[in-house]
């Protein structure tokens, strides 16, 4: 992933300096310093970087987030660390706590809520420009396997499976659009994705209030797809498609129309948006610059994290019960440092 994160800091050279590189194994760490470019400090070891850094982007394996992210807070450093924020409640609230004992910003890198075609989606949600939504469905059909004995395949260093690690984005964007959780269901298997001990494939269903429904469908163990990533809204008078992969939002709606004098309809479809190449992590990057240098609250703040993930450890858990989730009480509002 070292390629597609440095990608990140194009956007933004005017405004910060890179100044070290950290990987356990120093050859993986120098093809990372000679991509960036300029004179970088390389290191086996973060505790090493303390005195040329101001901010960290923190992107080891999940089991490691807190620990580093601790130990980075505590040496005064701000922080940018990839999502999920931490494997239990206990560890996310530590990180919590040390951002706001040390006064630094602590931000989680959910970065679909910077890109420009699920901002904009928000917006007519929120502004209720096609009536209100009542139907959000998020596929996300990708093959990510992994060699045996990767990190990433242990439900221990993971922290869960696929639902955990890439489908936390997915209830985080739910929550942001479309509110408080009632209820769930989560259902997953490892069947044809057999290098992951958890699941490789993923369904959920919450109940939002006012009987809003959320689907997602996360797999890693896609040999051909036609959804790829695709995001649809369903509202009283039209449905919101986000078709990611060819960065259009779009807008499929009824027209009344006459045929040989009897009315009937046809659906009519309008692109509201194209965005060729969205350059979303650039424009989290961005926002982590703005809250460091204004002290404002980060939008993928960890609270909001915290609560993500505590619907995702509610839907596990209701899983291995066979039972539906009780999700009241989670997801918003309940936890505030």
């Amino acid at each position: 992933m070292a390629r597609s994160h440095a990608s990140r800091f194009e956007a933004v050279l005017d405004r910060i300096e890179v100044t070290a590189v950290v990987d356990i194994e120093r050859d993986r760490a120098q093809a990372l310093a000679d991509l960036l470019a300029g004179d970088l400090r390389v290191e086996t070891d973060y505790r090493n970087i303390y005195d040329c850094v101001d901010a960290v982007l923190v992107v080891v394996p999940h089991h490691l987030h807190h620990r580093v992210t601790l130990d980075c807070l505590g040496a005064g450093k701000h922080v940018l660390v990839e999502k999920p924020l931490a494997l239990n409640e206990a560890d996310c609230i530590d990180m919590i706590e040390a951002a706001k004992r040390h006064d630094r910003v602590l931000m989680v890198a959910y970065c679909m809520r910077f890109h420009p075609l699920v901002v904009r989606l928000k917006q007519l949600l929120d502004a209720k420009t096609y009536g209100d939504v009542f139907q959000l469905s998020i596929w996300t059909e990708q093959l990510t396997q992994r060699d045996e004995g990767h990190w990433s395949s242990s439900a221990q260093t993971l922290g869960g499976g696929q639902f955990f690690s890439h489908g936390c984005h997915y209830v985080d964007l739910m929550l942001w659009m479309l509110g408080r959780p009632v209820r769930g269901s989560h259902y997953g298997t490892n069947r044809c994705t057999p290098w992951m001990e958890r699941e490789g494939t993923s369904n959920v269903t919450i109940e939002f209030e006012d009987g809003i429904l959320g689907y997602h469908f996360g797999t890693w163990g896609a040999r051909g797809t036609r959804m790829g990533y695709s995001f649809q809204a369903h509202c009283e008078n039209g449905m919101l498609e986000i078709a990611l992969g060819e960065g259009k939002l779009i807008a499929h709606t009824r027209a009344e129309e006459h045929v040989s004098g009897k009315p009937g309809s046809r659906q009519r479809e309008e692109v509201l948006m194209e965005v060729s190449n969205a350059k979303h992590t650039e424009l989290e990057m961005d926002h982590f610059i703005d809250c460091i240098e204004t002290g404002q609250q980060p939008l993928t703040d960890p609270t909001g994290s915290l609560e993500g993930l505590q619907v995702i450890w509610k839907l596990y858990e209701a899983e291995e019960m066979n039972e539906v989730a009780d999700l009241r009480g989670l997801g918003l509002d309940t936890y505030r440092c």
